[in-house]
């Protein structure tokens, strides 16, 4: 089974849920794609340069194999929910203590 893949996809999935739940709406902002761009190269730079360097490694067995350059489509499903969760919390909360 692609565990790697399917832990991905489902964090993606509940991302937009929680944008959805929140009334925040993140995903409808065009200044958000501009950010998640910018973070997104900055992965091509370092987690280009540690999955290309044999640094950090993953097993096939474990995610689908599809890459962009050196790095797992699964990286930038998960660093998708990663950045996404970190903004709503800091947008719920600021909106909560304002």
């Amino acid at each position: 089974m692609k565990e790697y893949t399917v832990i991905a996809a489902a964090s993606v999935l509940a991302t937009v849920f929680l944008d959805r739940l929140s009334s925040i709406r993140l995903l409808e902002r065009r200044d958000y794609y501009f950010f998640l761009c910018v973070i997104f190269g900055f992965k091509l730079l370092v987690n280009g340069y540690l999955t290309g360097r044999g640094i950090v490694r993953y097993a096939p067995k474990f995610f689908l194999g599809l890459r962009l350059g050196s790095i797992p489509l699964e990286d930038f499903l998960f660093g998708f929910s990663m950045v996404t969760v970190t903004i709503l919390a800091w947008e719920y909360f600021k909106k909560e203590s304002g």
